[in-house]
């Protein structure tokens, strides 16, 4: 929708789109996006390049505009988030984050519960890898599996039906993930398997591990290359970080793997790489790709067996 209003000290047209904000003849993409907050009838938006961008003098249409902004703005991020499942429930809340807390919307789908704030601090929480899913009072815990907790409550009215449904989404899905892993099978010299989305229980990923490195290998309809990782970690560590980054990217491999330069020029992927802790940390362990080859074999257990 277009609106009119004062940007950058001047009159402009403003016009709400699905990747970002035009203003004028210029745009600023989402993903070039910090924060959004409304402050006395003005947006300051927040960039990556450390400008503040003040919109004001909208009048009657100020409400729309925040409205509509800050709801593509959480549409995008869930883009980024690679949402693939259908919407269980969607309300507004308080969310409490490692560093960061606030109100927000905050949605539910069968596989995730997802934090939608007006920053680039979304979250996606895999339900899958919830070790305990808590309600005191108003405020809804969840823990997963390596200690971590976010914080989600005083929905209202909505806050006892969604940790009831969040709750039974969690043990379908931790019963269906359980079944589909217990058909993958593994192929020497990998030790540990894993899924990319549960919905999706028909492409998968092997692992195979050596002193400090890691091979993974997607089977998937096109992967031709094995990706090898470095890491310093206990074993056990980096496997969680794996299992969560893999489930993370869905089938999106591309943000594992694809240079820096080439995620800054795809704003979804830099969107994506940026709201997930676990595919930053694969991220920062790779030691590039081993492309299936005659001597593919030789090479990968040359990688798995160096010192």
């Amino acid at each position: 929708m277009r609106y009119r209003g004062c940007a950058r000290g001047r009159d402009a047209e403003l016009s709400l789109e699905r990747e970002g904000l035009r203003i004028g003849s210029e745009f600023l993409d989402f993903a070039d996006v910090v924060s959004l907050r409304p402050v006395n009838h003005r947006v300051l938006i927040e960039t990556r390049g450390g400008e503040s961008v003040e919109i004001s003098m909208l009048g009657f249409s100020y409400d729309g505009f925040w409205e509509e902004l800050s709801d593509l703005y959480g549409k995008r991020s869930e883009e980024a988030l690679f949402i693939e499942e259908t919407q269980i429930m969607r309300c507004e809340g308080e969310y409490t984050l490692p560093d960061e807390s606030g109100r927000g919307r905050i949605a539910l789908y069968p596989d995730a519960v997802c934090i939608l704030p007006t920053s680039c601090r979304a979250l996606r929480i895999p339900l899958c890898y919830t070790e305990e899913i808590r309600l005191d009072g108003y405020q809804l815990t969840f823990t997963m599996r390596g200690g971590r907790s976010y914080a989600v409550g005083k929905m209202g009215y909505d806050t006892h039906p969604f940790a009831e449904r969040a709750a039974q989404a969690a043990d379908l899905v931790k019963k269906a993930r359980r079944a589909a892993l217990g058909k993958l099978p593994l192929q020497k010299p990998f030790t540990e398997k894993g899924l990319f989305r549960t919905k999706q229980p028909e492409l998968y990923w092997n692992a195979a591990f050596g002193k400090g490195v890691c091979a993974l290998e997607f089977f998937t309809e096109e992967d031709a290359a094995t990706y090898l990782y470095r890491f310093d970690e206990p074993q056990e560590l980096f496997l969680e970080q794996l299992r969560e980054a893999t489930e993370a990217m869905g089938v999106h491999r591309e943000i594992i793997y694809l240079s820096e330069e080439q995620i800054r020029e795809k704003p979804l992927c830099r969107m994506a790489v940026e709201r997930s802790e676990a595919v930053r940390f694969l991220r920062a362990r790779s030691s590039g790709r081993l492309i299936h080859s005659a001597l593919h074999a030789q090479k990968l257990a040359d990688f798995l067996q160096q010192e």
